[in-house]
């Protein structure tokens, strides 16, 4: 993967083992899902948008984290990079509304796709001269700005979509 131009929105990859590694992060998550305790945020349109797991308690997510971050390294040309990562399922008929990952002091925000079945939502690039329409497909990354905006269409299907979303930053100086 080469690294994001001036004049580029995104980048997409691809996960060569995905049908093998997906099903049983899935399989895990469903499991950690009916946790109550587990940290969700983001409330909006009758669901949680962001769920929280600790990768200690999913290590099926641990090659999909590593080849995100070997990418976002050779993307960035950098490779001290903080990594944070969180779960969002959309059901049949949820969206995810408009917005950025500019909270922090982030360098790249990457999505993956771990089940998207057909009609479950396109990724909504507002890229820097055009609108990027991204249909999700079961293995692919895209890698994108954090502050570029971003949304995802309606689910359509009658089945969850999941996705897992990155943000890497610089490593916090020891002080």
């Amino acid at each position: 993967i080469k690294p994001l131009g001036e004049n580029e929105d995104f980048r997409i990859a691809w996960l060569t083992n995905a049908a093998e590694t997906n099903l049983p992060l899935r399989q895990r998550f469903q499991h950690l899902s009916r946790n109550a305790e587990l940290h969700r945020t983001h409330h909006l349109f009758g669901r949680f948008e962001n769920t929280y797991i600790d990768l200690e308690l999913i290590p099926e997510l641990a090659p999909i984290r590593s080849t995100a971050a070997e990418f976002a390294a050779d993307l960035l040309n950098r490779h001290e990079l903080r990594c944070g990562f969180w779960f969002n399922e959309m059901g049949p008929g949820s969206v995810t509304s408009l917005h950025t990952h500019e909270e922090d002091d982030e360098l790249l925000s990457c999505v993956y796709y771990v089940n998207a079945p057909v009609d479950s939502g396109n990724l909504i690039l507002h890229g820097r001269s055009q609108r990027h329409q991204i249909v999700p497909k079961d293995g692919m990354f895209v890698f994108f700005p954090p502050s570029l905006p971003h949304e995802v269409e309606r689910n359509q299907s009658n089945r969850a979509r999941l996705s897992v979303a990155f943000n890497f930053g610089p490593v916090a100086a020891e002080g």
